[in-house]
């Protein structure tokens, strides 16, 4: 999927921005977690009305599991702390008894980088399916791997998908195809949970209303603080029914806050705010792939750059670097912050504090470092 070379660009002074001067003199690439709350995320904090979210009577956090149940068109919403907690819970209530299994990708989120909670804490055993490079399961696999009835087996409840699909470089995956796994789970009488930590970068990239890229999915679960710069928080949504089982297990685990409206606040103006913006973050993604593709050093293909996510892998036959000698060499003598993620792989994330001048000066020091250590 590709992206447009011209960027409406927001600018920095009109999110009205508020940053530590030390951290702004760095240019951070390393996730979209990195953002700080914007001035109207600050300015919300402090005046929106609070109570006591366990107990029900925190009106922000309320308007906010409203207002993202109905932007996904769902019944219902539940607000967390993370990601990590919503995937939890949400494979949790599917899969009801110990034991049970769940479907889903060995690149996924889920089971690289949620240590394991689904099966040390759930109870829940986890079967993988190698992903595609698209970030997609083969329909013909998962089907292979839902378990016939059978005392020997953990009996098969869900499905899981990542949308957009983080270690596959930010895939999106389409509706089409989504509809296809949904199609699947309802003849075996499974569901079908998403991690749509992205999804708002998913929609952007498809030119789709969020709530039809999640429409055919039982649960979902969404971020606010990768891409749409709020410090904190994911929801879950799904069913009615469902969302207040969710409730129970998110006291078990902790995730029971109080007065969090501090937090659900800036929520609602990134809701509002921010998620159309977005596509600037994949434009400027795209601008970073193609400069690197070009190199010698470097395995790039820039057409895999779906939205603001840019993996590439290092050639050693063409540089005497290492990801990890290049992140250190971009920290120390340029100020730029990228993530190494294998022996030769890079992961770079672009998000709203991160503007045109930010990316050339990221491509000017990458390109000037990878020149310096080329064979």
């Amino acid at each position: 999927m590709s992206n447009t070379s011209v960027v409406t660009e927001t600018k920095l002074d009109e999110i009205n921005i508020v940053a530590n001067t030390d951290v702004q003199t760095f240019v951070d690439l390393r996730s979209d977690t990195v953002t700080h709350p914007t001035r109207a995320m600050r300015e919300a904090m402090l005046t929106c009305a609070v109570g006591d979210d366990v107990m029900g009577d925190d009106p922000t956090v309320n308007e906010l599991e409203c207002a993202t149940a109905e932007l996904l068109n769902k019944e219902a919403a539940l607000f967390v702390p993370s990601g990590t907690m919503s995937n939890l819970i949400a494979v949790m209530v599917h899969c009801q008894t110990r034991g049970s299994e769940v479907i889903l990708g060995d690149q996924s989120h889920i089971s690289l980088y949620e240590q394991g909670g689904i099966s040390t804490i759930g109870g829940v055993h986890p079967r993988t399916v190698k992903n595609a490079e698209d970030g997609t399961l083969p329909l013909e696999e998962i089907e292979r791997l839902i378990r016939t009835e059978n005392v020997h087996f953990p009996v098969t409840r869900l499905v899981c998908l990542e949308n957009t699909h983080n270690a596959c470089g930010g895939r999106v995956l389409s509706m089409e195809y989504v509809e296809k796994v949904a199609a699947l789970c309802r003849k075996h009488n499974l569901a079908l949970h998403m991690d749509g930590a992205r999804i708002w970068n998913a929609a952007q990239v498809l030119k789709l209303p969020v709530a039809k890229l999640v429409e055919a999915v039982d649960t979902v679960s969404v971020c606010l603080s990768k891409g749409l710069g709020a410090p904190v928080g994911s929801l879950l949504v799904g069913p009615k029914a469902f969302i207040a089982a969710a409730r129970r297990i998110r006291k078990v685990l902790g995730g029971g806050m109080r007065q969090a409206g501090v937090l659900a606040a800036c929520g609602l103006v990134a809701l509002r705010d921010m998620r159309e913006r977005v596509t600037e973050d994949h434009i400027r993604a795209r601008r970073i792939a193609d400069a690197l593709a070009v190199h010698k050093s470097v395995k790039l293909n820039p057409d895999t750059v779906d939205s603001n996510i840019v993996f590439f892998e290092l050639d050693p036959a063409h540089t005497t670097l290492t990801a990890s000698s290049l992140v250190s060499k971009l920290n120390e003598g340029h100020k730029v912050l990228i993530m190494a993620l294998g022996p030769m792989r890079c992961r770079i994330v672009t998000h709203y504090m991160i503007d045109d001048a930010k990316v050339d000066t990221a491509i000017r020091a990458l390109l000037e470092t990878l020149d310096a250590h080329a064979k």
